[in-house]
Formats: C-alpha cells, structure tokens, sequence
C-alpha cells in the first residue's frame, strides 16, 4: 500500500456513517500492519501532511488522524516495542508502548499538519497535556513533522524539558528504521525518549526555550547514542526536503484547481458559498442561542 492508496482507502471508509468509524479504524490497521518495513517508509515520510482536499475537522480527517496513530505504533513494532493505538478519542495519548526487552513504558502523540497551515501556536502541540498524560508511564513522546516544528525559538522546547517530554519527528523515526535501528540488550532506545532530561542537564534556564536544543544538541546527542555519523542525519533530513517540496507543489495544484472551478459560478451561487465559507448563520445561530437565554 502507497501513500495514494492510504489516502483513496481513507476517503472511501469515510463515507460509512458514524457508527461504522470503528470498523474504519480496524480495516485500516488490519492492512497496514500487514505491511512490510519497505512499504512503511514511505508511508512515514508523507503521513505527517494531511492532503488539502480533505476538508477541517471532516470525518475523512478524524479517520486520516488515526490512520497516523496506526501507522507509529506498526513502526515502533519494527523498533522492536510493543504498541498500541488507544481507542479513546480525546483527552488522553494517542499511542502507548512497552519495551519487551528493557520493561520501560511511554505514551505518544501523533501530528499532522497541513502545509497551507502557518499559524500554528503551543496549544497545537499539546506539549503540557503530555505531561498530565504520561502518568505512571517511564517516557512521553511528541512526534510531528520535523520542519513543521518552531524554527524560531518557542515555549514547546521549555515545556519539554521541564517535563521531560520528547520531540521528535516523523523523519526520526524514518532515520530510525532507515539504519536498521531496533532494540536489543544492547541497545536501549530509552536514551532516545528521555532526551529532554538528558538535555535538561547542560541547559540554562534562559535558553530553554530555543529550538537547537532539540534540532542540533538532541540531534547529535541521538547519533551518538546510535554511532551513526551526525552528518548522515543532516544529509537524510536534507533529502526528506525534496519530497515536502515536492508534496507541496501537488497541493498547491488542488487549490489551482479549486480557483478554476469557483470561477465558474454565477452570482447566486457564489453569494451562497461566501455566506457558507464565512459560517454567517451559524454565527447568527450562534448569538441568538445566547440571548435567548436571556429574554424574559
């Protein structure tokens, strides 16, 4: 299964009704963890971009949300953990792992973001939920796209190293199974989730918030632990840009297509789709809901 195949299977499950999303859930973990190490790669280095033609908080992106919840804990399979997607939809992690080898456990979060979404903000990376989150668990794990973290420094690196959260990225775990990394009694990818804490102990308090502690020190701190040369890191990091280049240039032409067709309409039926675009009377809705409480 490519990533196209993913996504069309994704479209196709979403329209059942909503009883039927668990089902959906099921069929699309029955076929990816069916795939191969080979297969996954692919698959990780595009999951972290939710494909433009599916519309906000649709049900094709809740099924696509989980779609990537399934997909990490299938890797961290090949890691050589055990994972689990959990099947609670808010309020809690989104995968949870054990080591079977070093009895360590974690919880982990899965993003995607879209590419046309600039504006994204701490809360969107739910770093301090993760902490409530881990509980009696060893580790917390973030996994997001890597270039779509904060280039710029941001309060999410202070948040993870004062609760010993770990950021890492989709192009991480690819890098991962990329050389072959799985765990064995000699090597312990628990030095890799608890690289906040190891960060913690050469970061002051007025740097804590800038993004090279995580993109080039935790970085580094990784290869070493790996014996992988820092620059192969940089290079692979480096290749993965083409392909977001490249992705992105196929969703640009969505929207191309999308201006095409909107040129199309007539007049009545371009007011009706601005009155809809605008959610004008779900506003009105909205404020009448609340005054009405209100009349005597």
């Amino acid at each position: 299964m490519n990533y196209n195949e993913l996504k069309k299977l994704i479209k196709r499950e979403s329209k059942n009704d909503d009883n039927s999303f668990g089902k959906s859930v099921d069929l699309i973990q029955e076929k990816l963890y069916r795939l191969k190490k080979d297969k996954l790669k692919p698959l990780i280095t595009e999951i972290g971009t939710i494909p433009e033609d599916m519309d906000h908080d649709s049900s094709e992106e809740k099924l696509y949300a989980k779609a990537t919840d399934i997909l990490l804990s299938k890797t961290f399979h090949e890691l050589g953990i055990n994972a689990t997607v959990n099947k609670e939809r808010a309020n809690c992690a989104d995968v949870t792992g054990k080591s079977p080898i070093h009895g360590y456990s974690f919880v982990c979060d899965a993003k995607a973001f879209r590419l046309s979404r600039t504006a994204k903000n701490q809360k969107d990376f739910k770093v301090s939920s993760m902490v409530e989150w881990k509980g009696d668990h060893d580790y917390a794990i973030l996994v997001c796209p890597f270039f779509q973290y904060p280039q710029s420094n941001s309060q999410i690196y202070g948040q993870a190293l004062d609760g010993n959260i770990c950021l890492i990225s989709w192009e991480h775990i690819s890098f991962l199974l990329d050389n072959a990394i799985k765990e064995s009694k000699s090597i312990n990818l628990s030095n890799i989730w608890n690289i906040s804490e190891r960060l913690g102990e050469s970061v002051t308090i007025k740097d804590k918030n800038k993004n090279l502690n995580f993109h080039e020190k935790g970085n580094k701190l990784i290869c070493s632990d790996l014996s992988i040369d820092y620059e192969m890191m940089i290079l692979y990091f480096n290749n993965c840009k083409t392909s977001i280049v490249n992705r992105g240039e196929d969703e640009i032409k969505i929207w191309e297509k999308r201006i095409e067709f909107i040129k199309t309409y007539d007049r009545d039926k371009a007011i009706q789709e601005l009155i809809i675009a605008l959610k004008l009377k779900e506003k009105i809705n909205a404020i009448n809901r609340f005054i009405n409480t209100l009349r005597v």
